[in-house]
């Protein structure tokens, strides 16, 4: 994937007026920064300058990082109404913008880059099974070949494709990375929890016309990650997580992954 705005809001300057001359100035700034935040961005920011008594006038207006992370926090409350056993809400998110999403990317892709050090990270949990069976390698092999073709990419592009994949870490662009996690007490049944959780946050981004991809590939990275969020051995890293605008206009955008039909993993029994 690719995303819309990369580092655009870092350093992003407040902007001061009252009420409607603010929100349209704006909105104005915004629209040319950022014109997919400025669809959605008019009645939160209404309720931003409300909250923080900026209309009419005082107080600290907002930036459009602040919109951002306003609607991240929406989404976030929207995600943690998932189910969960007992109510055990097993999930925690680090969102991460500006210097220290830029931090970590360099930090991993120094690793990443660097062949000894590379092999010598260990997942913080088996993610994918030891022994590939039919019809799992299969899929895995046609959707990796699939994103590979599209790139231009042959087989044997093992540069090619390391770079590609190396751009996860980059969190392919996007203004926002999040970090998922859960305390590592928890049980089989928590990851379940946490797949709803995780399932909610995605859907809630695109009700607000917002693109994610989920990322396992910084499970391996756990320890840089934790030396740069402070992120406690006590916690898993589950995934990571690119928030913002999917740039379209990229040909990778373009892949649509195969799926099974319904008669393919589920039987109706009477």
């Amino acid at each position: 994937g690719q995303f819309l705005l990369g580092n655009q809001l870092e350093g992003d300057s407040h902007l001061h007026g009252a009420g409607e001359q603010f929100l349209h100035a704006f909105l104005a700034k915004c629209f040319a920064k950022a014109p997919q935040l400025c669809r959605i961005a008019r009645p939160l920011v209404l309720e931003i300058l409300v909250a923080r008594k900026v209309l009419p006038g005082g107080g600290l207006p907002p930036t459009l990082a602040h919109v951002l992370i306003a609607l991240i926090e929406r989404m976030l409350e929207v995600a943690a109404r998932a189910p969960s056993g007992s109510n055990t809400q097993p999930w925690k998110a680090y969102v991460l913008t500006g210097n220290i999403k830029t931090r970590l990317s360099d930090e991993i892709m120094a690793v990443y880059k660097n062949k000894e050090k590379f092999e010598a990270l260990t997942e913080d949990y088996r993610y994918y099974p030891d022994i590939w069976e039919s019809p799992y390698i299969e899929r895995r092999r046609k959707v990796g070949l699939d994103l590979y073709k599209l790139l231009g990419l042959g087989r044997d592009d093992k540069a090619g494709m390391q770079a590609q994949h190396g751009r996860n870490y980059l969190f392919f662009d996007a203004p926002v990375g999040i970090i998922f996690t859960m305390d590592r007490t928890m049980n089989t049944g928590s990851w379940l929890d946490f797949g709803c959780f995780l399932q909610n946050f995605m859907v809630a981004a695109r009700a607000r016309e917002m693109d994610t991809c989920a990322q396992a590939a910084f499970n391996r990275f756990h320890p840089v990650i934790r030396q740069v969020t402070g992120i406690p051995e006590s916690e898993i890293v589950i995934c990571g997580l690119a928030l913002g605008f999917a740039d379209y206009s990229r040909i990778e955008n373009s892949l649509i992954s195969e799926r099974e039909p319904v008669s393919g993993f589920a039987k109706f029994l009477e």
